[in-house]
């Protein structure tokens, strides 16, 4: 029973065994997936072993199916705080303080939140916390307890593919999941944190959840759910390039000059002759597009001027009736292919057959 397993958690827990709680958490999760309680509890355990990222996950898991539960409110922000996200913390704080005014540790973290917020617009050197809540996580470079090597922890192989690329404004993340309903899919944005998960039911749920590069813009962020991939464009904060999607401590960040220059490009000192990339560029495109072709290459090309200068529904629409109907079919008519299923049209003469594995 759930009571068992929670109690077994509760016991674990105490005696410092973080991971075993989280594991029986978990099991506990599978009986009673409704309990806000059991996700509040296992974010706890999550903080304990610095997977601060799972905790924000199950905070906000908990607060989905309790918005009064001001334990869940406690444990985003303490998650949020270590991740160095402090404006989403004391926002979460705030959330709780107004449920338990008299609960004097959401103060506490509110006023910290507040010099870390300060200390980043540079109007504070760096505030000194000191760690009298129950709640507070302590970095060091220690590595957290665990009960078993770590060396022994294999990553398990992610359900989906997703791939990036970006722009100096924005950066476009795709999750390659074919077919999934819209209301499987929660997206939420942090301010340096992207949280995705996808519960289908009878399927073992898919989260992705990786603190980001740069900050960005929660606000301004979108997604939008296709036939056959989840595409996500984050706003970023500044206009600098991301040598990968996820944070890395080691990596020097170097901030383009358009934030301060408009949108004139950055120009940076060589002993190499200057080339105007710009006019290559350009020079290219044309080229490509005065190109002459014949025979097959010559349609490829036609089809992808089309699509280069198409909308969006018109995009979906050829995607999707030249994957359905393997490659027999291209429409540009969404309300006509949108609906249903593209059958195959093979040429005079020709069967369609399906690949079989």
């Amino acid at each position: 029973m759930a009571s068992d397993l929670v109690t077994k958690a509760k016991e674990a827990f105490i005696d410092d065994h973080f991971e075993l709680a989280v594991d029986l958490y978990s099991q506990a999760i599978l009986i009673d997936p409704s309990n806000p309680d059991l996700f509040s509890d296992r974010a706890q355990a999550n903080i304990k072993l610095h997977n601060f990222t799972e905790a924000v996950s199950d905070a906000n898991k908990a607060l989905e199916l309790d918005r009064s539960n001001p334990k869940a409110y406690l444990r985003k922000g303490t998650a949020c705080f270590n991740l160095e996200e402090y404006q989403t913390a004391k926002t979460a704080f705030e959330a709780g303080a107004s449920l338990v005014p008299e609960d004097k540790r959401f103060g506490e973290w509110i006023n910290k939140c507040d010099k870390c917020i300060a200390e980043e617009n540079g109007e504070l050197s760096a505030p000194s916390l000191d760690a009298t809540s129950a709640e507070v996580v302590v970095k060091t470079d220690a590595a957290p307890k665990v009960t078993e090597p770590v060396d022994s922890i294999v990553p398990a192989k992610p359900k989906y593919r997703h791939e990036f690329y970006q722009k100096p404004e924005e950066v476009v993340v795709t999750i390659f999941a074919k077919g999934i309903p819209a209301e499987s899919v929660a997206v939420n944005f942090g301010e340096q944190i992207l949280s995705v998960s996808i519960d289908v039911p009878g399927e073992e749920k898919y989260v992705f959840q990786p603190r980001l590069f740069g900050k960005i813009i929660p606000a301004n962020c979108k997604y939008v759910i296709l036939s056959t991939k989840i595409e996500i464009r984050l706003a970023k904060v500044e206009q600098i390039h991301w040598t990968s999607l996820e944070f890395n401590n080691n990596v020097l960040v170097a901030r383009s000059s358009t934030v301060a220059t408009g949108n004139r490009r950055p120009v940076y000192p060589s002993s190499k002759p200057t080339k105007d990339w710009d006019k290559l560029e350009a020079l290219v495109k044309k080229e490509e597009k005065d190109e002459k072709l014949d025979g097959d290459a010559a349609l490829n090309k036609f089809f992808r001027e089309i699509y280069s200068d198409a909308d969006e529904d018109t995009r979906r629409a050829m995607s999707k009736s030249f994957v359905e109907s393997n490659g027999t079919v291209l429409s540009t008519n969404w309300k006509e292919v949108g609906a249903k299923e593209v059958e195959g049209t093979p040429p005079d003469g020709m069967e369609l057959k399906k690949w079989e594995y």
